[in-house]
């Protein structure tokens, strides 16, 4: 049941980065959850536009239409619905979710990942790229998301930048040395690797 990026993954599962998405709270930010509304999502690889779906909604449920093919095969239509449940908010309203709209499975999801049927993670068999990383990536990625909270240019090799306007400085100084830790291990971890050490 392979997707777009399918063809054989390398060192494993292939991951929810290789598969185009439909995210359900994109969905409902943009009004598509609505009853009667039509609307076309579109996907690009390399700046370049690289398919779309059409659907519509209905009372509690999601029609999908779009074009599919295995390669070397031709383009088959696809249209069928995907039913939504609601879940109440703690502080009021419902949060919608995807019902698997494959056989058997049923789960309630956040994403379907397209392929010859948009479904759950589970039933594509596709991991997270982070599942993937190793150790100093995640130290990489954790350093990195700290700079994003900090307004600092990202990558660990950049300097880094002032503290934020409106910040503490005791979150400052603490965010900083969480930082540094981060980016200590990302950098031993890769020398390690490299054999550098």
């Amino acid at each position: 049941m392979g997707g777009y990026g399918s063809g054989g993954s390398r060192g494993g599962k292939e991951t929810t980065g290789q598969y185009r998405a439909l995210d359900i709270w994109l969905l409902k930010r943009n009004g598509s959850l609505t009853p009667g509304v039509h609307s076309r999502w579109g996907w690009k690889q390399g700046g370049k536009r690289d398919g779309y779906i059409e659907f519509w909604m209905e009372e509690n449920r999601l029609i999908l239409s779009y074009k599919y093919r295995e390669r070397g095969e031709d383009w088959k239509a696809m249209e069928y619905p995907v039913y939504l449940d609601w879940t109440p908010c703690n502080f009021g309203g419902y949060r919608p979710w995807f019902i698997c709209p494959v056989r058997g499975c049923g789960r309630r999801v956040a994403k379907l990942y397209g392929g010859a049927i948009f479904a759950c993670r589970h039933c594509h068999q596709l991991g997270y790229a982070s599942q993937r990383e190793d150790w100093y990536d995640r130290a990489d990625r954790r350093a990195n998301k700290i700079r994003s909270q900090l307004g600092w240019e990202l990558g660990i090799a950049n300097p880094k930048g002032p503290k934020p306007k409106g910040m503490h400085w005791k979150t400052f100084f603490r965010l900083v040395a969480e930082h540094d830790e981060w980016v200590y291990k990302s950098v031993m971890g890769v020398a390690t690797k490299l054999k550098l050490l």
